[in-house]
């Protein structure tokens, strides 16, 4: 008989990993990681848990309009949270609006590291003239914030569309705004990580056994950068959910038939003041909470990834 050990599966080597053991001693990690899980499942299940649908017209009633929350003075037991302008329940609309939240958010990130790392590694991997031209392009950018190219990049989209179509695709123009904005993040990132690894012997082996340039690029470079992708998409996710809230307020983001979390404060801050504050303390709160708990998450995670700083 062979005494041969079977090889760990995946999940064997997960259990024994240094990430979830560092992961099992930090508390704060793992509140935040239960807390975001929460408000993530909520959100993906928002059409079952909501009590209403805030974008069924028929549901809602305007009379119900600015309802203050159930346990006030005028509140109405059905809206637990109260109700804004329009009647709908404000408990509703945060499910939902965070559900719309995440999903730019996540996308965006997507669309930020792809582009980031394709522009990081051709610039890392060629140098010279290319690795001069493709940084200049993300220094312009990042000469400007975040929020001003945003802004110009939407006046383009809502311009060159109109108002009507650009309402009709927010979703998408939101997710290709926030991605545009944000990518030099990444390139920086990944062309300093890219530079230290093409130097190494596996990278001249592959040379040498023949291998193409793209090959060498995400097959072989790629996956020893993948710790700092990792940690800045974690804080990615939520500038990237900061921003489409900030855009939604300022009115160049979502429209007002589909609430967002940026769209409910701002709909709400018109009315805080004559004491319908419920329309935008509620949403205000969850969108701190959820931006809070991630950013502490890729806190843990740079800390976990360099050693150097990681204490346990």
């Amino acid at each position: 008989m062979s005494n041969t050990l079977a090889a760990p599966s995946r999940w064997e080597r997960f259990k024994n990993s240094d990430i979830l053991y560092y992961f099992k001693k930090d508390k704060v990690a793992m509140v935040c990681f239960a807390v975001f899980l929460t408000f993530a499942t909520t959100a993906l299940f928002a059409p079952f848990i909501a009590p209403s649908n805030p974008y069924d017209l028929a549901s809602i009633d305007i009379m119900d309009s600015e309802l203050p929350p159930s346990w006030m003075e005028d509140g109405d037991e059905n809206f637990l949270l109260g109700t804004d302008d329009q009647g709908r329940d404000i408990l509703s609309t945060m499910l939902y609006g965070a559900r719309l939240s995440l999903t730019i958010g996540l996308l965006a990130v997507a669309l930020q590291m792809t582009l980031g790392i394709v522009i990081g590694l051709t610039a890392g991997y060629y140098g010279g003239r290319v690795d001069s031209f493709l940084m200049r392009i993300a220094d312009v950018q990042l000469s400007f914030s975040t929020m001003m190219v945003a802004i110009i990049v939407s006046a383009i989209f809502r311009t060159a569309l109109g108002a009507e179509t650009y309402a009709q695709y927010a979703v998408i123009m939101l997710v290709m705004i926030i991605g545009i904005a944000e990518w030099p993040q990444y390139a920086r990132t990944v062309r300093a990580s890219v530079l230290a690894e093409k130097k190494k012997e596996y990278v001249e082996a592959a040379k040498v056994m023949g291998f193409r340039a793209p090959r060498i690029m995400f097959r072989h470079i790629l996956p020893n950068c993948l710790s700092p992708i990792l940690v800045i998409s974690t804080v990615q996710v939520a500038n990237a959910i900061m921003s489409e809230a900030a855009l939604s307020f300022l009115g160049l983001g979502l429209p007002v038939d589909q609430p967002s979390l940026g769209s409910l404060i701002s709909i709400g801050f018109k009315y805080i003041f004559s004491g319908a504050w419920w329309i935008t303390v509620f949403p205000g709160i969850l969108l701190v909470v959820l931006v809070l708990v991630i950013n502490l998450l890729g806190d843990w995670l740079r800390d976990v990834f360099n050693p150097k700083i990681y204490k346990g």
